[in-house]
């Protein structure tokens, strides 16, 4: 994995340059997710506005902004009217601490008839900050902020009452703190959420007890300041970005299970993004909180950004200085799956993909077919992987078959890529479902072993916290490398909980030694779960 090194760092500690790793030099258009942004809508400029030069060139009536008020965070919901919603902080701009008041922010509901903008607004929420907002199965809305939440009865509620969420850490360390949380919806309405440390937790409802099941963060092993999670599922997998703030510098990940994360190269994000048709740039100092506004099949259609244009602490009261909340439209990606029965494998020929017809897309004549390779992402970010050798009509849709040479998907591999362009030589993707991959996989986490030293006995209570039952499963439990119990773990339906009462053929140590509990599959470590020494 890559690490970053800190080239300069400036005297107000608000910027240190990354080193990027020599081999993003080779990833090929669509290979970052930066390459997802698309201009920005034309609107309205105006003069005389405040800003620093890199962004006099702004579209005003972009997201949100105000000559009186600082915004910061937020996301879009969109009603049945086909109304936009968005929950956004802020506060006064001549606050007397100018952008450091943002402690004691408003959150604010406006709307728009727009996606992106402008919006103005209607209500005023209460106090928090970086808020983000979800719905409830039941249609209600919740707002997060930090230290709480607002819930609403629908997008446009003119009453919000407030509330705290239960965690429960599970015999684990909550990783620097509970704030800034970030939420994605699972296939049952249950709820997954992130923490800012990079903590993973369920909730059976998006209410109750928030349950922890990591026990390290799930951003990458790389150096850096991070924050700003943003989390969300599309009809496939779920997607993670998380902000290195102090490199300005964010990076993308993808799941199956919410869980298990693998990171894709190059940057999600960076400043520079916001950039206008006639190729004219927004150059905003920092762009934060970044949020999703999903389709229909949950790609993403816009991001939007709480953006500054200076270092945050010279942002001061009756300045030229502040922050909005920008608009930004993204490639969506096409939709795909593999029409093969059996697992890919490096001895595969042949592999079908059928990519779907969708509104404005005819893959029919659309879809430049010689320009596309297909596989893992390993290979396809670099310009490698499979190469088409024919196509056919399957109905609206086209199934493209590729030489399944070279397609580097392995046996953990659960969304090949594609990328190629289209018949205007625009840059398309997509990732595409397999037959034979369980979308809904178990997930088993364990609570911490306990037991008394120089006893025999070991209990160790495991839940599923998965959306498909797991099957009979072996479990060790081990300490400083020595294997100190085993069993056999019976099937569990999702969420249901078993304790084992486990036998060591030697005296234990003390109870309080670290200890890890490993899940085997056929014989295989397929996870384990960490607990160090208290």
């Amino acid at each position: 994995m890559w690490l970053f090194l800190a080239a300069s760092t400036s005297s107000m500690a608000q910027i240190t340059e990354r080193e990027r790793p020599r081999e993003w030099d080779q990833l090929v258009s669509g290979g970052r997710y930066a390459d997802r942004f698309l201009p920005m809508p034309d609107g309205t400029q105006r003069q005389g506005i405040w800003g620093t030069d890199s962004v006099k060139c702004r579209f005003v009536d972009n997201g949100i902004e105000s000559d009186t008020l600082s915004f910061w965070g937020g996301n879009i919901l969109q009603s049945a009217d086909g109304t936009y919603h968005l929950y956004v902080c802020g506060w006064p701009e001549r606050s007397p601490k100018g952008h450091m008041f943002w402690p004691n922010s408003t959150v604010y509901h406006a709307v728009s008839r727009h996606l992106s903008g402008p919006y103005t607004i209607r209500h005023t929420i209460g106090k928090g900050h970086n808020p983000e907002a979800f719905r409830l199965s039941d249609g209600r809305v919740v707002i997060y902020v930090i230290d709480g939440y607002y819930i609403g009865d629908h997008e446009d509620a003119s009453s919000w009452t407030r509330h705290q969420f239960t965690f429960n850490p599970r015999d684990r360390r909550i990783i620097e703190g509970l704030s800034n949380l970030t939420f994605a919806p699972r296939a049952d309405g249950s709820r997954l959420m992130v923490c800012r440390g990079g903590g993973v937790w369920v909730s059976r409802d998006g209410l109750s007890a928030y349950n922890q099941l990591t026990d390290k963060r799930v951003y990458p092993p790389v150096k850096g300041e991070f924050e700003d999670p943003v989390l969300w599922r599309d009809s496939l997998q779920y997607h993670l970005i998380v902000n290195d703030w102090l490199g300005r510098i964010a990076f993308y990940e993808r799941s199956l299970d919410g869980v298990h994360w693998v990171v894709e190269p190059g940057e999600a994000y960076m400043p520079g993004i916001s950039r206008h048709k006639d190729g004219e740039v927004e150059y905003w100092f920092k762009y934060e909180r970044p949020k999703v506004f999903q389709d229909r099949y949950g790609r993403v259609e816009q991001m939007n950004f709480a953006v500054i244009d200076t270092i945050k602490w010279e942002d001061l009261p009756g300045d030229r200085h502040s922050s909005k909340n920008i608009c930004i439209p993204m490639n969506k990606g096409i939709r795909m799956e593999v029409l093969n029965k059996k697992q890919i494998t490096a001895s595969t020929s042949r592999i079908k993909v059928r990519i779907l017809a969708d509104e404005n897309f005819n893959p029919h004549t659309d879809v430049d077919v010689a320009s596309l390779r297909f596989g893992a992402f390993t290979e396809v970010n670099y310009g490698r992987g499979c190469k088409p050798v024919s196509s056919r009509k399957a109905g609206a849709d086209l199934v493209v078959i590729f030489d399944g040479q070279g397609s580097g998907i392995t046996p953990g591999e659960f969304a090949p890529k594609l990328i190629g362009r289209n018949s205007r030589g625009e840059m398309i993707f997509g990732y595409a479902r397999l037959p034979y991959v369980d979308y809904k996989p178990a997930i088993l986490s364990a609570l911490r072993p306990r037991w008394e030293e120089g006893q025999s006995v070991i209990e160790v209570e495991v839940t599923n916290f998965g959306l498909s039952a797991s099957k009979a499963t072996r479990v060790e439990i081990r300490s400083d490398g020595r294997l100190l119990a085993e069993g056999k773990l019976p099937a569990l339906k999702p969420y249901g909980s078993h304790t084992l009462s486990l036998t060591s053929s030697s005296p234990l140590p003390s109870g309080k030694a670290s200890c890890q509990v490993c899940f085997l599959q056929k014989g295989r470590q397929a996870d384990c779960n960490d607990f160090p020494a208290k």
